[in-house]
């Protein structure tokens, strides 16, 4: 078994935002990334300090969204170039991971 070097990417967003559906296609047509996962939050802010959250009774249509994806290092860095393109500043981080072969 070998170890082989990625980078993850993650990208913020939020339901009443409608960038979601042209991200994912972007990264499963276009660029056809390794992984891609979307988490629905249920409580989270950002910048403006507003809450957006999820209760029982109020079913929001404006949660937290995060997608997150992986592929190898220079690949995921020509797609974070198009992203910074796409998606407001400060909504996108990326670490080096390693996947198992």
């Amino acid at each position: 078994m070998s170890d082989t070097d990625v980078l993850v990417v993650r990208l913020y967003l939020h339901e009443a935002n409608s960038q979601m559906e042209e991200l994912l296609k972007y990264l499963h047509d276009d660029q056809k990334v390794r992984g891609v996962t979307v988490f629905r939050g249920i409580t989270g802010f950002g910048v403006s300090g507003e809450y957006h959250s999820s209760k029982l009774i109020d079913m929001s249509l404006d949660l937290p969204v995060v997608i997150e994806f992986f592929d190898e290092l220079e690949k995921t860095k020509s797609i974070i170039e198009e992203l910074n393109n796409r998606i407001k500043p400060g909504h996108i981080i990326y670490w080096p991971a390693k996947i198992n072969m």
